[in-house]
């Protein structure tokens, strides 16, 4: 697919391109101790199923319901549609990218943060209650193909939670993680380039 950035031209293109960003081949990962095994990936009944019932609901949004303004840009993370929402500033740019959301509903946060921190090649670290999970899991990994974080990071407000890429493209369109919302190392790399610190971010 030539444009990863999911630019809304028309309706049957944007459909056509959601299909095909959903149903992205997996890539097998050996990382040590199956931090990114895969047990981390919730097995769809039938995957077909799930992307048709995704395109469904992974539509253009209006930042008017969810935001008062667009000071410093703003994100929406919807969990129930495995979609990120992103507006500029000004208003002139949209973007909507498939995502990764938590494995279960203990897992996952919803409210309003903030971005923090950004960072590109990040490193990962487990969190406390991650290795009471899985105490095999590597207590560090730095940045690099093997990093569940793939190539940049949004920090938020909040402890421990981010927006990140994946080098798993598995993941993207499952519930696939710990609490943070995982995008193609591609979106989260055109992402990075728009928000800043300080852009409003929403997770319903």
């Amino acid at each position: 697919m030539s444009d990863h950035s999911f630019k809304i031209n028309t309706r049957r293109g944007f459909l056509a391109g959601s299909a095909a960003m959903l149903a992205a081949p997996a890539i097998a990962q050996t990382t040590g101790a199956n931090v990114n095994g895969q047990a981390t990936t919730e097995t769809e009944r039938d995957i077909n199923e799930v992307v048709r019932r995704n395109i469904s609901s992974f539509r253009t949004l209006d930042w008017q319901p969810y935001f008062n303004n667009t000071k410093n840009g703003a994100i929406l993370v919807d969990i129930d549609s495995r979609a990120v929402h992103y507006w500029s500033e000004d208003q002139t740019t949209y973007k909507l990218y498939p995502s990764s959301v938590p494995l279960t509903q203990e897992l996952t946060r919803r409210g309003r943060t903030v971005v923090t921190r950004k960072v590109e090649g990040p490193s990962w670290r487990p969190t406390p209650s991650m290795l009471e999970r899985n105490p095999e899991w590597p207590k560090f990994i730095g940045p690099g193909p093997e990093n569940p974080l793939g190539t940049h990071a949004l920090y938020l407000s909040w402890t421990y939670y981010r927006i990140h890429g994946t080098h798993d493209t598995r993941k993207i369109g499952r519930r696939s993680s710990n609490g943070c919302i995982g995008l193609y190392n591609e979106h989260i790399a055109e992402l990075f380039g728009k928000a800043k610190v300080g852009t409003q971010v929403l997770l319903i």
